[in-house]
């Protein structure tokens, strides 16, 4: 998972009874849930929790889906697993509906498990298609993951818990939304990263300029665009992808999260560029484009654009910035269902006041003055009634 956990919670880790084999890497909410049920938690304490934060992005359907869970129960049952070197119909169907739902010119997908994983790869090809670079570039406040090539681009990474004694390749951290650095972007940059609308970040979407003027540069120095979609993009802006949204057209984009509404999986969208680079070999997994999570991410595609969840996130989100600047709240970024709303005090004292008081949970992020909110695609007014009612009360 590519979610820094600790920043996205900020409270003290919870240790279980003794003898827990669990490694306590986690921070943890006091909130033992035991089921779910569209965007409501139970808890074995009889508590009914609104859920805003989605699991970190990942709930794009909420719980108990009932075309969701089915399709998932009978891939396990009709097949649970078979390797990549065993053609599947459900696995090119999985692909199939992914690039009709990008509603881009994207020519191959490569399915992997995670996001992190999917950087990793884009990155990879990144570096086939400018042999001898030796820099990649992202962005201050990043977040793209915890492995050794993706970690390496994560704002802050090597203070806190980075761990390997050197990064793959150079790297640089641009400031958001700053045009004339760009120019730092040169012959020796063989990649730029970026997430269209950062999500550990605080919901800052970076803008059509910014990125318009980043997809220049690019292209005038032969760098490789890659899109990290992974928290803000299959569905979350209210467009298939924030590179819709944008009007702006990366390389290669890299989702997972939503994809599978809770299933691990992951995939790397390649433009024409990327995807005539591939090679036999080039890339490899294990677990990646099983039938199991083939079945999820058909499922959720089918499920989005039957129920026209896109429309949904589109109209409740513009409700949510309509009715939710109250009490301690000041302002909103971000944009669909991936919004920060701007706290007066400390957003993780209007977390932790959300979740005892009122049965609401929502997140925080890197920017202590942003509550984030990261709900399934199928909350509705009445829902954000209730955040509305409560942050008034918090005011």
């Amino acid at each position: 998972m590519s979610t820094a956990h600790a920043q996205s919670i900020n409270v003290e880790p919870t240790h279980g009874a003794q003898g827990d084999p669990l490694a306590r890497v986690f921070a943890q909410y006091d909130l033992p849930v035991v089921r779910g049920e569209g965007v409501w938690l139970y808890t074995s304490d009889g508590r009914r929790v609104l859920d805003l934060y989605g699991g970190h992005a990942v709930a794009a359907l909420g719980y108990g889906h009932p075309s969701w869970s089915k399709a998932v129960a009978d891939q396990a049952l009709n097949m649970n697993f078979q390797s990549n070197a065993v053609p599947m119909d459900v696995r090119l169907r999985a692909a199939r509906k992914l690039v009709a739902f990008s509603k881009l010119p994207v020519k191959s997908v490569f399915f992997i498990n995670s996001g992190a994983e999917a950087n990793e790869n884009a990155l990879k090809m990144a570096f086939t298609l400018n042999p001898g670079r030796t820099e990649v570039i992202a962005l201050e406040q990043s977040f793209h993951g915890r492995t050794a090539a993706a970690g390496a681009l994560t704002w802050g990474a090597a203070k806190k818990w980075y761990g390997f004694p050197r990064t793959p390749f150079d790297v640089k951290f641009l400031p958001r939304r700053d045009a004339s650095a760009l120019a730092q972007i040169t012959d020796k940059t063989a990649a730029v990263v970026v997430e269209p609308i950062q999500g550990v970040g605080g919901a800052f979407d970076l803008g059509a300029d910014y990125l318009k003027a980043l997809r220049k540069r690019c292209d005038e120095t032969g760098a490789i665009l890659i899109f990290d979609e992974v928290q803000c993009g299959f569905g979350r802006c209210g467009q298939p992808f924030a590179a819709n949204l944008y009007g702006v057209l990366p390389d290669m984009i890299t989702s997972a999260k939503a994809l599978g509404n809770g299933f691990p999986c992951a995939a790397l969208l390649m433009m024409e560029k990327a995807a005539d680079a591939v090679k036999m070999d080039a890339l490899g997994t294990t677990f990646g484009a099983g039938p199991m999570a083939a079945a999820a991410i058909e499922a959720t595609i089918d499920a989005i654009e039957d129920e026209d969840l896109l429309a949904n996130v589109r109209r409740v989100a513009a409700y949510i910035r309509s009715t939710c600047i109250v009490g301690p709240i000041t302002g909103h970024q971000g944009a669909g269902f991936l919004t920060g709303l701007i706290t007066k005090g400390p957003a993780k004292d209007m977390q932790k006041a959300l979740l005892e008081k009122h049965n609401i949970l929502a997140g925080t992020s890197g920017d202590p003055n942003i509550l984030r909110l990261l709900p399934p695609f199928t909350l509705k007014e009445a829902e954000v009634d209730l955040l509305s009612a409560a942050l008034k009360q918090l005011g």
